[in-house]
């Protein structure tokens, strides 16, 4: 059985909003692109063909990427979500031990991370190790550079978006 991907409505909407752009005008942009290589002669030595053939394949392997993911998704109903702990769709205010900054986060399915925008999957280390944890709550994360941190949980609010 495959494993159930979780994500907000928005992640999924995006989805579905990727592969029907993928499906309807890309195929065609790159299906035109090959007909034009081809018409340029040799296809032996014909850098455009090869380059669009690579990029027809690297869409189509997107496009079933994407309808698998949406496949598995399940919507995380934010109007029933709890802020009593930490799960996908909320957003938590953490602190380092040691650190007088604080950081927030929304967790995140692992199809919609952005760490840059602070979207952290609930996969990542930091991530799963605040799952189920609630105000208050200490938790240890070990970091893929093999240091250990040690988070406090200062707040928990539904996602920002």
């Amino acid at each position: 059985m495959a494993q159930e991907i979780k994500m907000s409505a928005a992640g999924l909407k995006a989805m579905q909003e990727e592969l029907e752009y993928l499906k309807t005008v890309r195929r065609k942009e790159l299906a035109e692109e090959i007909k034009e290589a081809r018409s340029h002669g040799d296809l032996s030595e014909n850098s455009e063909y090869d380059e669009a053939k690579n990029t027809q394949g690297l869409v189509e392997n997107r496009i079933t990427e994407l309808e698998q993911m949406i496949k598995n998704a399940v919507v995380i109903d934010e109007s029933e979500l709890s802020v009593e702990s930490v799960s996908v769709g909320t957003h938590v205010t953490i602190q380092m031990t040691g650190e007088d900054e604080t950081e927030e986060y929304d967790i995140v399915g692992r199809t919609e991370a952005d760490p840059l925008n602070g979207k952290i999957s609930d996969e990542s280390p930091v991530g799963h190790a605040l799952l189920n944890k609630a105000v208050g709550d200490k938790t240890e994360v070990l970091l893929p550079t093999g240091h250990t941190v040690e988070y406090t949980v200062l707040a928990i609010t539904h996602s920002q978006g």
